[in-house]
């Protein structure tokens, strides 16, 4: 198989793109990728501090990796759930690539804000994924707004927007679907917050990273055996090897004609108000506590 851009000995075949690739002339394709997004969505620009959250991971790595490489200011933030082996691992291995590449970095401990993963599990009764997801929101946001970044940036992948696509959808959750998509603008309290990877596959970071010489961790968390994502991302890659370019099309028709319907939709818009005790926005009726704050007193109790 020849590549498809210089004619030599192609390393990755891309079937959803119908095209193949060398070692070279991938690295600048998925650069494109990157900045067509980027310009697509009109998610930033040079003049932006972006805050890239990391997770140690193939994704959160290669899209830090990659906006560094095309020269937007770029700061790392890693939160450390404190959940044993996997996260002194996700922890040194950001340390190690943010350190190689010169990246600034900034760590939250969870352990630290009495917030360690596996103490809040034994307290509280909802699914661990669920609150261990709100509290990462919460000090994602919490950082970007305090530290004056314009703009948040997570590692979010097709196969990721895919599956929550799915998930939403199988659900009807209006409120979910009218909010998902790469950028959310910033507004009431929240920070701007984009996805650059939401048209690359976890297949191609994984290309990414390999062919830059990129080290990159995989730390799964002991708590999320059996989770339903985990499923759909299954689902949707054994449909993708039957039709190679579905995941992307099924996203991308969902953006351009599924999506604005429930934009227009008034009866999901949320009023916000600010938290009483940490001042960042609730839709909670009548400003009780957050979310968050209601899960920090009962961990106090």
């Amino acid at each position: 198989m020849k590549c498809k851009r210089c004619k030599k000995t192609a390393a990755v075949a891309l079937p959803s793109h119908n095209t193949a690739f060398c070692p070279e002339c991938y690295l600048i394709f998925f650069a494109r990728q990157i900045e067509r997004a980027i310009h697509v969505q009109k998610m930033f620009t040079h003049d932006d501090t972006l805050l890239v959250a990391i997770s140690g991971g193939k994704d959160s790595l290669a899209i830090t990796w990659q906006l560094a490489k095309l020269g937007y200011n770029v700061t790392g933030l890693h939160l450390d759930l404190g959940i044993g082996e996997s996260s002194v691992k996700a922890r040194q291995t950001t340390e190690g690539f943010c350190s190689a590449y010169n990246i600034p970095l900034q760590i939250v401990e969870f352990a630290e804000q009495g917030l360690a993963i596996p103490e809040v599990k034994q307290k509280i009764r909802r699914p661990i994924c669920s609150v261990c997801g709100q509290l990462k929101r919460h000090f994602f946001n919490k950082i970007a707004i305090e530290g004056g970044f314009t703009t948040l940036v997570t590692g979010h992948n097709l196969d990721d927007e895919v599956a929550r696509l799915f998930s939403n959808t199988l659900a009807w959750d209006q409120a979910y679907l009218q909010s998902q998509g790469p950028v959310l603008p910033a507004e009431q309290g929240f920070a701007k917050k984009v996805k650059p990877l939401y048209t690359v596959s976890e297949f191609e970071t994984a290309n990414l990273c390999f062919l830059a010489g990129i080290h990159y961790g995989y730390h799964p968390c002991p708590f999320s055996r059996g989770a339903s994502f985990t499923s759909y991302k299954a689902l949707f890659n054994q449909l993708e090897e039957l039709q190679p370019g579905r995941k992307r099309c099924f996203y991308q028709k969902f953006l351009e004609q599924g999506r604005p319907h429930f934009q227009n939709s008034r009866e999901i818009n949320r009023e916000l108000h600010p938290c009483p005790l940490c001042g960042f926005p609730t839709s909670t009726p009548e400003a009780p506590p957050c979310g968050v704050c209601r899960i920090r007193e009962l961990m106090r109790s």
